[in-house]
């Protein structure tokens, strides 16, 4: 077992993960993180950032290989362990919004403090700071159905965000929204990490996206590789079916070198 490098927030070593088909995810990946970095995982669909990123939150167990977060081993924890440490430290956002129906759009952003004990008054004033600077303050009372997906998608941001999370994991966090909403969305996200020194690990298959982070990473098929040209995402990608299942693991690929 190596020790991870003072500097880096999160480190993972060798990372392999295999699809219940026997497909691999995962290729012996191993990659760092700074802290109050904003890293960009990039690559087709199909190329295994997701599964990189559930294996860094603790989401998903890594089959063989080391994640560490400040130090300290995510990979030997138990589930209550690691599901105590998403809930502490750590922000998600997925590509599709989940909220929690019978809730209104600020109890849903509010929902992470509350759980964390927050009182109830704070965790509102945090969630409608950040519904408000995600342009839906004035949805604050109304329930997930009356929204459009953009804006469920917003409210599902700000949730994230109004955690203040040590990391925050956004994987394909624009996706549902429409090329207009999306530059403004990614401007507050990276602003926000910036200015509340909150790392940001986010996967994307959009060059205009990964264009926005301190650094990139790029996976082709499980694997670091040095180079994966991306087209930037057309309208239709944008507003694709939530949920979709994925399987195309080389659209998109234009010119790929692999690490040595």
């Amino acid at each position: 077992m190596e020790a991870p490098p003072d500097n880096d927030v999160l480190w993972a070593h060798a990372l392999r993960f295999q699809h219940h088909d026997g497909s691999p995810a995962l290729q012996g990946v191993s990659l760092g993180v700074h802290e109050g970095e904003i890293l960009a995982v990039t690559g087709p669909r199909g190329s295994g950032k997701t599964t990189l990123l559930r294996c860094l939150s603790g989401l998903t167990r890594p089959q063989d290989g080391e994640v560490w977060f400040n130090s300290v081993p995510v990979h030997t924890m138990g589930p209550l362990r690691r599901e105590r440490l998403r809930r502490d430290r750590f922000g998600w956002i997925d590509p599709t919004p989940v909220l929690v129906p019978e809730l209104t759009v600020w109890e849903n952003a509010a929902l992470p403090l509350m759980l964390r004990r927050t009182g109830r008054r704070r965790a509102k004033t945090a969630a409608l700071e950040w519904l408000e600077r995600l342009d839906v303050g004035d949805k604050a009372r109304r329930r997930p159905h009356e929204l459009q997906q953009a804006e469920r998608q917003r409210v599902c941001i700000a949730r994230a965000l109004a955690v203040a999370p040590a990391v925050l994991f956004a994987d394909e966090p624009t996706a549902p929204l429409h090329r207009a909403d999306r530059a403004h969305v990614l401007r507050t996200l990276t602003s926000a990490a910036r200015s509340h020194g909150i790392t940001v690990v986010l996967a994307t298959h959009d060059a205009q996206t990964a264009a926005l982070a301190d650094r990139t990473v790029a996976l082709l098929d499980g694997r670091r590789v040095k180079t994966v040209h991306l087209p930037p995402a057309t309208e239709t990608e944008t507003e694709r079916t939530p949920g979709a299942a994925d399987t195309s693991g080389t659209e998109g690929r234009a010119a790929c070198s692999l690490s040595a």
